[in-house]
């Protein structure tokens, strides 16, 4: 055994996260921090306490860094954001900065993930190696952020300007072996990863001279790279637009201040990104997006389904969508249709959209052919008969739902799940028509299907545990963002719509005209007006529901007759040409028609609503408020489970902001007492509409400051 000081043994630890071991003459230090060895205060403790042990061990020759488990350090932990263990000494910087002074090489040698922090920390180590499938990368912007540990400044004095400004400003990691090709780390792990990161350290070890540290590299050169040109284009409506501006002007820093003046740039920026409200919405969303697909334990007993064959029943837009989702992720499907003619368009529309894909660089002609293998289209429902998921995607009508499902549950083997892609019908009402209802479940995708990541998984009152539980797992192998809903009409998002284009129709009533709706509520990050979205979906669709839930609606209530008016002129948004707006030939730009200027002050006069100058501020409050409410409403129905469920489906569903968080969030961001007391100011003013959630008023009597306990 190869001698050592007594007072460092072979295995120790620094600190409750962080090992310290003796492998030969290299000091290895092995991140423990579960679930992706972030570096959180004790992590960094650890570490500068490890370096510490090596520097003071005389046969110590090299340190080399690890982590633990399946990743080498998946960067800061989140969760101390704003609190003081973020910043509790030592900081990253003072650790890195030990490393790189370190007059024995530090390797850090990388598996699974370097992200954020993690990049930071291996940038600080004099030599890097990786897995050729270990993730590398700077992803602080999708949170809002800018890298606070040196990133900005490190990564483009190592890899060039361009390069670094590129991984820094989009967020996307490289894979290892495009890592060494930059010039990110200087070679793959062949083998495991302990083995090849002593192995590595006992070679440079004996390397003459002083180990490359990037703090000694003069300022990156910035020519050829067009900052100025860089920051106009960043889209004002990026979800993180204050982020990457901040990125690019840390990467310009990093090419004419010295390190430490460019490290406390960067740190300037962090600090006033990371107390904003764009990044703690960001920061919301991606714990809530982690939130959501966890379906809880299964009962004793219960097994997850199989799923290995999947039947989709209708080729239209919503169908063809849907199949190509699961054929993206591997799962061969069966798409029937009853005539051929929708079977033949429904295909032909599926290459059309692979071609298209295809014709953007992101997929080859082999990739297309492997993927069109994998749907085989049927006009034989028996052919439905294997399949493990059978998903319906016909005609929105109840009448139509259940003779799907009779049929289905004729012809489909034994514990099949039978899936309705239903946007708003009753599952439980659905699932009756079978014999089979704990096998029955709603799977509401949003077209595009083989694009928006959004999926609404509807566990109806007899939908068997291990049913949804498999559900939600294959949502997220085909790519999907699942959020478990139960039934009621429309389940989350289409039910909350509801009161959202109602405060739209009593606004257009009350004076405001449709662009000006439609321009205010964009100017508040919506990706779209409520009334330019109605004319993209088709007014006709929700023209139908109004009707068929006519008889429940109370007749005292104020009810905006806008919409039916536009319908009954058969005008059903771009469909027609003709909707809120008009829309030339060939064209999707909305334009504003005089006739429905003329429709909505009839409506108001035969109302008695007396027209007025109704502000931006307003439309924004209405709208936004009337999504709160209603959020409440749900949540305390228990038809949503967390407010953070609620915020999920709005952003990824209906393109409300992300840098807001969603509704339920920015309701608290204004705060829940404030909310309230804007509710009941609106109540006061129009009535029973405007009654608040119960569980609202409840929980600002309360002092809560949040929807969701914690």
């Amino acid at each position: 055994m190869t001698s050592h000081s007594a007072s460092t043994p072979d295995s120790a630890a620094p600190g409750p996260t962080v090992r310290y071991q003796r492998h030969g003459r290299v000091a290895v230090l092995l991140i423990d921090n579960p679930p992706v060895n972030g570096l959180g205060d004790t992590v960094r403790l650890g570490l500068s306490e490890g370096l510490a042990m090596a520097a003071q061990d005389e046969a110590v020759a090299a340190v080399a860094i690890l982590g633990a488990g399946k990743a080498f350090c998946g960067g800061a932990d989140i969760r101390q954001f704003n609190t003081p263990a973020a910043t509790a000494q030592p900081t990253l910087r003072q650790v890195i900065a030990r490393i790189e002074q370190s007059a024995k090489p530090v390797v850090a040698a990388i598996h699974g993930v370097a992200l954020g922090g993690g990049m930071e920390l291996a940038l600080g180590c004099h030599y890097r190696i990786a897995t050729a499938d270990a993730s590398l990368g700077l992803p602080e912007v999708s949170l809002g952020l800018v890298p606070g540990g040196g990133g900005t400044q490190r990564l483009p004095r190592l890899i060039g300007v361009a390069a670094a400004l590129e991984l820094i400003q989009s967020g996307k990691p490289v894979r290892g072996e495009r890592a060494v090709a930059l010039g990110m780390a200087d070679a793959l792990i062949a083998g495991e990863p302990l083995a090849a990161a002593v192995a590595f350290a006992e070679r440079v070890a004996g390397l003459p001279g002083a180990h490359p540290a990037i703090a000694r590299k003069p300022c990156a050169d910035g020519a050829g790279v067009d900052f100025a040109a860089r920051l106009a284009a960043v889209g004002a409506r990026a979800r993180n637009a204050l982020a990457q501006r901040a990125a690019i002007a840390c990467v310009e820093a990093a090419t004419r201040l010295p390190l430490e003046a460019g490290l406390d740039a960067e740190r300037a920026h962090f600090d006033r990104l990371v107390a904003g409200p764009e990044s703690q919405a960001l920061r919301h969303l991606f714990f809530a997006e982690r939130e959501a697909p966890k379906a809880g334990a299964l009962p004793a007993g219960a097994a997850l389904r199989p799923v290995a064959r999947v039947g989709i029943l209708g080729a239209g837009t919503m169908g063809a969508g849907i199949a190509m989702a699961f054929a993206n992720a591997g799962l061969p499907v069966i798409l029937y249709e009853q005539q051929e003619a929708a079977l033949e368009r429904g295909m032909a529309q599926i290459r059309r959209n692979y071609e298209i894909t295809a014709a953007k660089g992101k997929l080859t002609p082999q990739d297309i052919a492997q993927r069109m293998a994998r749907i085989a289209p049927t006009l034989a429902d028996t052919d439905l008969a294997d399949a493990d998921l059978v998903i319906e995607a016909v005609f929105e009508d109840m009448a139509v739902k259940l003779s799907v499902f009779g049929r289905l549950d004729a012809i489909c083997k034994p514990g099949a799940i039978l899936a309705t892609n239903t946007s708003r019908l009753n599952v439980d009402a659905i699932a009756a028509a079978t014999a089979r209802p704990r096998d029955v479940i709603g799977l509401h995708f949003f077209s595009p299907a083989n694009v928006m990541k959004l999926l609404e998984v509807v566990r109806g009152r007899q939908t068997a545990p291990e049913v949804a539980a498999t559900c939600m797992k294959l949502a997220q192998a085909i790519g999907k963002i699942p959020v478990l809903v139960g039934v009621c009409e429309g389940f989350v998002g289409n039910r909350m719509l509801t009161p959202y284009w109602r405060e739209a129709g009593f606004l257009l009533e009350e004076g405001a005209a449709p662009r000006q709706v439609d321009s205010a509520l964009t100017g508040f990050g919506m990706a779209m007006g409520p009334l330019a979205m109605a004319d993209l979906a088709g007014m006709d669709i929700n023209w139908a529901t109004r009707k068929r839930l006519a008889p429940t609606r109370p007749a005292h209530l104020r009810y905006s007759k806008v919409a039916d008016r536009i319908c009954e002129l058969g005008r059903f948004g771009q469909k027609t040409s003709a909707g809120y707006y008009r829309y030339e030939p060939g064209s999707r730009t909305p334009l504003p028609d005089p006739l429905v200027d003329e429709i909505i002050r009839a409506c108001a006069a035969e109302a008695g609503v007396r027209r007025r100058e109704v502000g931006d501020e307003e439309i924004v409050e209405r709208c936004m408020l009337a999504l709160v409410n209603e959020g409440a409403r749900i949540l305390e129905e228990g038809i949503a489970r967390r407010a953070s469920d609620i915020d999920v489906v709005y952003v990824h569903g209906y393109g409300f902001p992300a840098q807001r968080g969603g509704p339920m969030f920015y309701a608290q961001r204004i705060g829940l007492a404030r909310t309230l007391d804007k509710i009941r100011a609106l109540e006061a003013a129009h009535g029973e509409h405007w009654t608040p959630a119960p569980l609202l008023a409840r929980l600002v009597a309360e002092g809560r400051q949040a929807f969701d306990a914690g």
